[in-house]
């Protein structure tokens, strides 16, 4: 896990998603510590060597959430701001929804709200999400990773989700690590694990939504009605030019981002759950 920052700062947890780690905020950080905030960046459940239990009943939202309060119990973490990405979104809209009363404010990268997402899958979602169908197949979405040394990922990757060369091989070295490409898929695989009930509610919290126009997993037509379950200050945000991967492509502009939102809110501000 990254710590950085001074300790009394306030904190911020910035949550990645597949198929990167916590490096993939290294250019968002240092604005967010220069500006005197506290950042934890997890490497999440199943991309850390130390956390890769098996079986996909072991990747539920629930857990995941779990694992983000465990690590904001610490002194100085007992509320904080939560900026996040592609699946470390989906984390924090059912945080949020849950547990509003430990979050401050939440910037969400890519991935909008899950209610949305569902309503947007016969505008076109559900065409882009062909391959969260394929990751429910047993060992073969494994296979295609380890083959001929990452040749179907190296294939997919750069041209359809706009991944640049030394961000795929960072995820091959993460996926050829023992376990751990089950694991991460695995986090799609758990959706089966989940019942409607656990699809994230309304939102209280002040919230900054950024969507790029160039993202290949992801439909407008689910970005644009995000607003319409958040019950605070929300600010839409559209990155021209950028593919999925907005932390990399633009992390200067996202810091800049997440700081004028999180300054729109005081440090000493306490709501109501």
């Amino acid at each position: 896990m990254l710590d950085e920052g001074p300790l009394d700062g306030p904190v911020v947890v910035l949550l990645h998603g597949f198929p990167e780690r916590s490096g993939s905020w290294r250019g968002v950080i240092p604005p967010l510590v220069a500006a005197g905030r506290r950042v934890l960046a997890p490497d999440q459940r199943g991309y850390s060597p130390g956390a890769r239990p098996e079986g996909a009943k072991h990747y539920t939202l629930d857990l995941l959430v779990g694992d983000v309060l465990a690590l904001a119990d610490q002194p100085g973490a007992e509320v904080f701001d939560l900026v996040v990405h592609d699946w470390g979104a989906a984390v924090a809209w059912a945080l949020v929804s849950e547990h509003a009363a430990k979050v401050r404010t939440v910037t969400c990268l890519s991935v909008p709200h899950p209610r949305t997402m569902a309503a947007a899958l016969l505008r076109g979602q559900l065409f882009k999400s062909w391959y969260a169908v394929l990751f429910q197949l047993p060992r073969l979405p494994e296979r295609l990773v380890r083959v001929r040394d990452g040749w179907v990922f190296r294939r997919v990757m750069p041209p359809v989700f706009g991944m640049s060369d030394s961000l795929v091989q960072e995820a091959l070295t993460l996926l050829r690590e023992p376990g751990a490409a089950t694991a991460t898929i695995n986090w799609y695989r758990a959706v089966r694990h989940s019942s409607h009930l656990e699809i994230p509610g309304r939102v209280s919290r002040p919230t900054l939504y950024v969507r790029s126009d160039r993202d290949a997993a992801l439909s407008r037509a689910a970005a644009v009605r995000t607003g319409q379950w958040v019950d605070c200050p929300y600010r839409f945000e559209i990155l021209e030019g950028v593919s999925h991967w907005i932390p990399e492509e633009r992390p200067k502009e996202t810091a800049a981002l997440v700081l004028e939102h999180l300054a729109s809110v005081p440090v000493s501000a306490q709501t109501t759950p």
